[in-house]
């Protein structure tokens, strides 16, 4: 999943996009609000973490104006400030949910995680496909009885594959979704990581779920007996 950062406080955006990153997801930054909404516009972004004071545009008007151009992406709004009417504001020009500084990053990443299942469609708690289980919050993944250790960017892939179940997902969606905007290198990186998965859930129990479809990209099929 891929997540945009819109916070002025550097310290506090290195902290969050360090720790988003280590639960998987693919993280970008804009320190103020005309980057952040240039950003959000035209980047795939699943969510979108917003502070309401911002220099240059206020989270407010980031918000109100992605909601003009019909964008829903989930917004979780981050302020300092503390009181029903800022809430209320930010709930009125469109923010799906709000959290106030200090807050703790568990807390953050559960309104996140809870944020990214209700935007976008059906996005359940666990994911499964067959008798593969993938629950995003406990960032465990098994294959039927086995527990399968997964590293951050292994599951983050996985829970692409998962969530389009069936679907063929292209080399450029999965770089998208699971590395962050800087990322320069071979997009080929992306075979690399399907082939560690490959060794981890197709080989060791005599499967071929992660399919290569030829020209496309990849999907994960169901195992039948």
């Amino acid at each position: 999943m891929r997540v945009l950062v819109v916070e002025d406080e550097t310290e506090l955006a290195a902290y969050v996009k360090r720790g988003l990153e280590r639960e998987g997801f693919a993280t970008d930054v804009a320190g103020d609000g005309e980057l952040g909404l240039e950003m959000a516009s035209t980047g795939a972004y699943d969510a979108v973490v917003l502070d309401i004071m911002l220099p240059k545009l206020n989270g407010y008007r980031v918000c109100a104006e992605l909601r003009a151009r019909s964008n829903w992406v989930p917004i979780l709004m981050l302020t300092a400030k503390d009181g029903e009417y800022d809430e209320a504001e930010a709930l009125d020009t469109g923010a799906d949910d709000y959290l106030t500084k200090p807050f703790s990053f568990v807390v953050l990443v559960a309104h996140l995680r809870a944020l990214l299942r209700r935007g976008g469609g059906a996005r359940p708690a666990v994911l499964t496909v067959g008798d593969l289980r993938l629950d995003p919050a406990r960032r465990s993944f098994a294959v039927g009885d086995d527990i399968v250790a997964l590293t951050p960017t292994e599951m983050a892939i996985m829970e692409v594959l998962m969530r389009r179940g069936g679907d063929v997902v292209s080399k450029s969606e999965i770089l998208d979704s699971c590395w962050d905007w800087a990322y320069d290198g071979d997009v080929n990186i992306v075979e690399v990581y399907i082939r560690y998965l490959r060794k981890k859930i197709d080989v060791p129990y005599g499967r071929t779920q992660i399919q290569t479809v030829r020209g496309a990209g990849y999907r994960l099929v169901e195992h039948r007996e």
